[in-house]
């Protein structure tokens, strides 16, 4: 994962530049938020996969002489179905609305987000293998 995590944290430091280049000198406040709110989740991913790469250690593919044999095998776990991704694009949806139409949808809407993340993040959680 050390490629991916150099890959996002140099994709982060290119918005935090652009985000204070940007924010200097136009003083133009969506552009400037947009760009920073680019450089946090680029920044999540990068910790992702810093955090990834000091749990698991160096994958063969992080080698320069690494050999194609040597990453044969079952790779991860995948799950074979779900429905907390609809749950979620669901609870995305109702948020969207209730930014625009009323609050208690926003509340509501907040509400199934988590649910449908919770879900992803412990659906497997206590799966054994």
């Amino acid at each position: 994962m050390r490629g991916e995590a150099v890959l996002f944290t140099g994709v982060a430091v290119f918005f935090a530049v652009t985000a204070s280049v940007y924010g200097w000198l136009s003083h133009e406040t969506a552009g400037t938020v947009t760009l920073l709110v680019s450089f946090l989740m680029s920044s999540l991913v990068a910790f992702f996969f810093w955090v990834q790469y000091q749990r698991r250690g160096q994958r063969p593919q992080d080698r320069r002489g690494a050999e194609v044999a040597e990453t044969a095998g079952p790779l991860d776990f995948f799950p074979p179905r779900s429905a907390y991704p609809v749950l979620a694009a669901a609870g995305t949806v109702l948020t969207a609305l209730g930014i625009v139409l009323a609050i208690w949808l926003l509340v509501l809407g907040i509400g199934v987000v988590a649910a449908g993340v919770a879900g992803f993040v412990f659906e497997f959680n206590g799966r054994s293998g």
